[in-house]
């Protein structure tokens, strides 16, 4: 497709309730870059990227996403505060409206799929009131070849309109802003922000319905990658834990960096068609590969230029969020299709900001249920407003606000197929050693990468007294050593040289865990409840 003029492939949306004809359907990612800028909705940095603000919103709202609940979802969603129903009419209407304004707006069309394996393959149409917007999503989903669009029909429709502003007391939603699934019409109805993590989070809240509940696969918020050999490497996380970080290696190619599916077939297949990275404190010396994506094609988020277009990747003025999106072709080394099999290891990456957990330690099949269900990572002072010390932060299977239903049912999934594959699991620490944030550092980066290859390897060793200790507080097995990686490092409690600072803060923690934990009890044996610390107080 030429690049200098826009496509002059067309669609009609009047199926969708659009009756006008002021329409960009398929355009190349190079038109919408020069449409963006034409239209000064972003400018172009000195990498080649271009620069957008998304406005009000520079992250997902979480306490704004809703669930339409209907006889598809009244009986199978864990309704609560992460899954807010909204009643079906209430939808119609809303949605009415929404049609009503882009039909006065000039749109951006584009036909995608998700899931790399063509059985579990979804057909989306994404439609934008914003041209980048919709270069996101060409970014984001995987992209048809020209032959697959002649006879493409969508199953889900996306439909995104950043500058709709929803009457809360008329439309039934909290504030203005709003993102709504509806599995019933097959919608996903976005509004009133122009975060675009909203467009991506929607298609895969929808998959963690789908999947499990009508294709018995496993959904995951996770990174994965493969190795020479053909081993397949998963890597959960929370936001800032370093899934596409660690996950983007050179000795191995990359499947995806956020979002999978594990089939009964024991295959790992990427849902997207790119990666969305976190760029706060990004440099080339440390994370190259991702950095050397950042060209034409991608995205920038609320990054802030110099006059010469230059990023500066510390600034957070805007938000500690900032962000890029890029198609994964942008990495040299990834792996086409996107699917891996072979699972071998899985890895739980948190950023225990207190700094007490170990770097590196193997879990039990116990341990590694608890540790899922329980999704922790750390919130370090300044990310929101009160937040003035560390705190703990749990998600449940490591992506709650996606999982419409029960964590207890990924968990389940989750356990068989680790039983199944013989998986090792390991509990990665990415966040304070030495002391908790403000006293501590941050993990290098260069050390995590030498303790994961060593875990991958097989260097860590067989899982006994000679090779591994077992923490008194948290049970968990730390090696006593590693390639690459100084013996004290190992010990969080050797790098704080204060020994009753030390367990004072990581009991702390560890009745965090188990407070968190009471409300999933129930829906754990007896066994999996053994898995978390077990002490109560130093």
């Amino acid at each position: 497709m030429a690049t200098n003029a826009q496509s002059t492939k067309t669609i009609s949306l009047h199926k969708d309730g659009i009756t006008h004809d002021n329409i960009h359907y398929q355009l190349s990612s190079a038109e919408l870059h020069d449409i963006t800028i034409a239209k000064g909705m972003g400018v172009k940095s000195s990498l080649g990227a271009i620069a957008v603000n998304t406005g009000e919103f520079t992250g997902r709202s979480p306490m704004d996403r809703f669930i339409v609940k209907d006889e598809i979802t009244e009986d199978k969603v864990w309704w609560g505060n992460i899954n807010i129903p909204f009643d079906s009419t209430k939808f119609d209407a809303l949605h009415e409206k929404v049609i009503s304004y882009l039909n006065e707006k000039e749109l951006f069309v584009r036909d995608a799929y998700a899931c790399a394996e063509d059985d579990y393959r979804l057909n989306i149409r994404v439609i934008n009131e914003y041209p980048w917007s919709n270069m996101f999503a060409y970014n984001m989903f995987l992209r048809p070849r020209e032959a697959e669009l002649e006879n493409f029909t969508p199953e889900w429709t996306v439909i995104n309109a950043p500058g709709f502003m929803a009457d809360a007391e008329v439309d039934g939603t909290r504030r203005h802003n709003f993102a709504i699934l509806n599995f019933s019409k097959k919608i996903a109805l976005i509004g009133g922000t122009g975060y675009t993590g909203e467009i991506k989070k929607g298609i895969f809240s929808a998959l963690n319905f789908i999947l499990p509940v009508f294709k018995n696969t496993l959904p995951m918020h996770c990174s994965a990658n493969v190795g020479e050999a053909g081993d397949t490497s998963i890597f959960f996380g929370l936001s800032g834990t370093g899934k596409t970080t660690l996950s983007t290696d050179p000795n191995r190619k990359l499947i995806g960096d956020d979002e999978h599916g594990w089939t009964a077939e024991n295959t790992v297949f990427n849902f997207e068609g790119g990666c969305y990275a976190k760029v706060i404190n990004l440099s080339k010396e440390s994370e190259p590969e991702i950095y050397g994506a950042i060209k034409k094609g991608a995205i920038l988020e609320n990054v802030i230029l110099n006059d010469a277009g230059e990023v500066d990747f510390e600034d957070t003025s805007i938000t500690q969020n900032t962000r890029v999106s890029y198609p994964i072709y942008h990495i040299d080394n990834i792996q086409e299709p996107s699917i891996g099999r072979n699972v071998k290891n899985i890895f739980f990456l948190t950023a225990d900001a207190f700094g007490v957990l170990p770097p590196i330690s193997k879990l039990t099949p116990a341990q590694a249920a608890y540790h899922f269900i329980s999704g922790y990572t750390a919130k370090v002072a300044g990310t929101e407003a009160g937040v003035v010390e560390p705190q703990p932060s749990f998600s449940a299977c490591f992506g709650a606000p996606f999982m419409p239903l029960h964590p207890a049912k990924y968990a389940e999934m989750l356990s068989q197929k680790m039983q199944e594959s013989g998986v090792d699991v390991w509990l990665v620490n990415t966040g304070w050693t030495g002391g908790p944030y403000g006293v501590g550092t941050r993990m290098k980066l260069k050390y995590t990468r030498a303790m994961i290859s060593a875990a991958m390897s097989g260097e860590l060793g067989l899982y006994n007294y000679d090779n591994y200790h077992i923490h008194s507080v948290f049970g968990v097995a730390q090696p006593r050593e590693c390639p690459g990686v100084p013996t004290k490092v190992l010990s969080p409690r050797a790098t704080w040289n204060d020994d009753d600072a030390y367990y004072k803060t990581a009991f702390k923690l560890s009745n965090a865990f188990r407070e968190n934990f009471k409300k999933f009890e129930a829906h754990a044996n007896e066994e999996i409840r053994r898995g978390g610390p077990q002490r109560y107080a130093y």
